[in-house]
């Protein structure tokens, strides 16, 4: 909570600040990067920086912290602050890091915003900050204690025991600890990070979600080759490089996106390689038995583009209130529609709870038929690849 005294001047400023977060933040990554080279090279990831895809997801999520400070005083933004903290987890960010951004923040606050930076703006906004640094380390504390590792320290050496074509661009691992043990416990949906040394000396991070249901003899990873350098650097090294029989550095399992417990209707839509944290779900609700209502929607350019479509189909014929909707741009001959997903289409639950996964278009959109046909907005929820940029800008 904010103190009595910075309410009135982050309520004042907050327009300004948020009109010149852009700018701040671009300063504030240039001063840590000139200071701190090593968090370029082997925490943050450089694609995002090259294409200020971090930048905009570092001023979103400031301004709407800020924001819900101001119209939510009593409560803390859980739901920004838990998705931020998983994939901090996941790079083993540590709570002295925080230290070296504040740093940095203030002084580019300072340049961008000059003579307006009063003692008192400078205070309040202090406050916002740590208000929210404060809140993601005592989550991401949580996580590690979870995760059964010290601060930071979450990553493990793998080996990968096969590697699958699952289309022309698009890979599957399935991963094992050296002594051949299954690498350990995760809930359907959670995600890894997986960190490689690149040929010129950076170790560089990427997430991808555990593809496979919990309680089988391998972790899966399902890798998309992503164009672009460095916005694809590993996908690609990984589909170049890696084989089976040789090892990766892989973090604890993280992710708040999970299956939900109850019998509850669900809806899971995805696009894309956006499937694969729902393989897992699917995947654990064949395997128990569920008799849960389960509506599957899936967008992808083809059928041949759709990597582990016959894996989806076998899960959701499983179910026995399961019902799988699929679009392709190119449904060559196939039972799928054509064109963009349209949930209005489906005779959907009432209830549901909706869990999306894709690129963020794809979401909003969905997002906002599921609005419009009434369902609450806190029942709809999202995994993105990579920055949020949805966070502040939704509800």
């Amino acid at each position: 909570m904010l103190s009595e005294q910075a309410v009135p001047v982050v309520r004042a400023t907050l327009p300004t600040v948020a009109g010149a977060l852009d700018r701040i933040t671009e300063r504030f990554y240039a001063r840590l990067f000139d200071a701190h080279p090593e968090l370029l090279r082997d925490l943050f990831n450089r694609g995002n920086q090259a294409n200020g895809e971090q930048r905009r997801a570092l001023a979103g999520s400031l301004a709407a912290f800020a924001g819900a400070l101001l119209d939510r005083p009593d409560a803390r933004p859980d739901a920004l602050v838990n998705r931020i903290a998983h994939k901090h987890a996941s790079l083993g960010v540590t709570s002295e890091q925080y230290k070296t951004v504040h740093e940095h923040l203030s002084a580019a606050i300072t340049e961008v915003l000059g003579d307006a930076v009063t003692p008192e703006l400078a205070r309040a906004w202090d406050e916002v900050y740590w208000l929210m640094a404060n809140a993601l380390i005592a989550v991401e504390s949580r996580l590690y204690q979870e995760a059964g590792t010290a601060e930071g320290e979450v990553w493990r050496t793998l080996r990968i025991a096969a590697r699958r074509e699952e289309t022309h661009d698009t890979v599957s691992f399935l991963l094992e600890q050296p002594d051949g043990s299954v690498p350990g416990a995760f809930r359907p949906g959670q995600y890894v990070g997986v960190r490689v040394l690149l040929p010129d000396g950076a170790r560089q991070t990427r997430q991808y979600s555990l593809s496979s249901a919990p309680g089988l003899p391998h972790w899966r990873i399902t890798v998309k080759r992503a164009d672009g350098d460095p916005a694809g650097e590993v996908s690609s090294w990984l589909l170049a490089h890696t084989r089976a029989g040789e090892f990766l550095e892989v973090s604890a399992p993280f992710g708040d996106l999970v299956l939900p417990e109850g019998d509850g209707p669900l809806l899971l839509a995805s696009a894309g390689i956006g499937s694969t944290p729902f393989l897992a779900m699917l995947g654990r609700l064949a395997a128990t038995g569920s008799t849960r209502r389960v509506v599957v929607v899936h967008a992808d350019r083809s059928p041949a583009a759709h990597a582990h479509a016959g894996e989806l189909r076998r899960h959701v014929d499983a179910l026995p209130h399961g019902s799988l909707h699929l679009w392709y741009e190119e449904p060559g001959g196939t039972e799928a529609r054509a064109g963009r997903v349209d949930v209005r289409a489906l005779d959907l639950p009432e209830g549901l709870t909706a869990y999306l996964c894709g690129p963020l278009p794809f979401m909003r959109a969905v997002r906002g038929d599921l609005l419009a046909l009434g369902t609450d907005p806190a029942d709809v929820h999202y995994e993105v690849f990579g920055p949020d940029l949805w966070l502040g800008a939704e509800g």
